[in-house]
C-alpha cells in the first residue's frame, strides 16, 4: 500500500508562536487584543509599526523559537500519523534565518520520533514534494501541488476551500477523510 506523505509546518500548527507573540507583547508592553480584535487578522495587523518593529527584531534573534509551547494534542497526533504515513515537518524559516538552530533542537526535544532528515526548512513550500500540507496560512497552498490541509488560528478563521483541522483532536479523521485508506 503507497504511504502518503504528509507534511506539517511549524509556527503555529505544532509550536504555539501566536501564543508566544501575544505572551511577549504582554509582557514588554501590556497589550491585550480581544479574540474578535484578531479575529482573521495577523498579530502584526494590530501593532503599531515600532512595537511591530520590536517583535520583529526578537523573532529575527532567533531565541524567541527556542522554547515555545507545544500546541495540545500535536504530539501524539503526529505519531499516529508517522506510524502509517511519511511525516514531513516544515517551516518556512528563511523568514527568521536565525531560527533554524533553534527550530531544530525544539523539534528534536519535543517530536523525537520525526526523523531530522524528515525536517525541511524552505521559504517557498510550494517545493513540498508531498500528499497534503498542514499549515495555518493559506498561502502556502496556492502553488503547492498536493492538498492543503487549514489548521486553525485566529488570522484564518475566514478561510475556505479547504479541509480544516481545528484541534488536533481531529487531525486523523480529517486525513482519513482526504485520503481513505492512508490511515
Amino acid at each position: 500500500m503507497h504511504r502518503i506523505r504528509v507534511a506539517v509546518d511549524m509556527d503555529e500548527v505544532i509550536a504555539d508562536t501566536y501564543g508566544a507573540m501575544l505572551n511577549w507583547l504582554v509582557d514588554r508592553h501590556g497589550a491585550r487584543w480581544s479574540t474578535e480584535a484578531l479575529r482573521g487578522r495577523q498579530i502584526f495587523d494590530v501593532l503599531e509599526s515600532d512595537v511591530a518593529e520590536m517583535l520583529r527584531t526578537a523573532m529575527h534573534d532567533g531565541a524567541f523559537f527556542a522554547d515555545l509551547p507545544v500546541i495540545a494534542g500535536s504530539q501524539a497526533a503526529l505519531s499516529t500519523i508517522a506510524a502509517h504515513c511519511e511525516l514531513f515537518v516544515t517551516s518556512a524559516a528563511m523568514e527568521f534565518p536565525n531560527s533554524l538552530g533553534p527550530k531544530f533542537l525544539w523539534l528534536r526535544r519535543h517530536f523525537p520520533f520525526v526523523d531530522p532528515l524528515n525536517i525541511v526548512f524552505c521559504g517557498d513550500k510550494s517545493i513540498l514534494a508531498a500528499d497534503c500540507l498542514i499549515d495555518d496560512n493559506a498561502r502556502h497552498f496556492t502553488r503547492f501541488a498536493g492538498q492543503g490541509i487549514v489548521f486553525s488560528s485566529p488570522h484564518n478563521v475566514d478561510v475556505a476551500g479547504y479541509p480544516r483541522i481545528r484541534h488536533w483532536d481531529e487531525a486523523i479523521t480529517v486525513l482519513s477523510e482526504t485520503f481513505p485508506g492512508a490511515l
